[in-house]
């Protein structure tokens, strides 16, 4: 028995193990993200979003930054799923910023994962490992004219 329980947390210490060594970076597309299903009935259609140096409406007023840190649980899920899983949360979090401080877009958005800026209106970045995936992005709240 006792044998059996070595071995068992052996294997459990292996896992953890690796799970906990997997970084694995993607840079994955915006707008296929955006499209989908769950990111339109998420997000707030009130609260514009725009990415890195993608042209939007003239700003009347620059309000605040904004940084997001989110993490997701990745178990059994692919990397690509999780890491739209969590660039929704992140983008939601971006817009309760801007809501809270009364802005009306969060524009020049850009990853900042551990504050390494990749800026890019084409693609965000991510990482994941067995059993979590993260995004960070950073923006400027503003109010833009309509």
């Amino acid at each position: 028995m006792k044998r059996i329980i070595g071995l068992f947390s052996a294997f459990i210490l292996l896992l953890s193990f690796e799970a906990h060594s997997r970084d694995t970076t993607h840079f994955l597309p915006i707008n296929s993200a955006l499209q989908s299903a769950d990111f339109k009935k998420h997000l707030d259609p009130n609260i514009a979003l725009y990415f890195a140096d993608q042209s939007h409406p003239k700003v009347a007023k620059k309000i605040s930054d904004a940084v997001t840190n989110k993490k997701t649980n990745a178990f059994g899920k692919s990397d690509e799923t999780a890491c739209q899983w969590v660039f929704l949360s992140a983008l939601k979090q971006l817009q309760a910023k801007a809501r809270e401080v009364g802005g009306n877009a969060v524009i020049n958005i850009e990853s900042y994962y551990k504050r390494n800026v990749y800026s890019s209106n084409q693609n965000y970045e991510c990482h994941a490992g067995a059993i979590m995936a993260g995004v960070a992005l950073r923006g400027k709240v503003v109010t833009v004219k309509k």
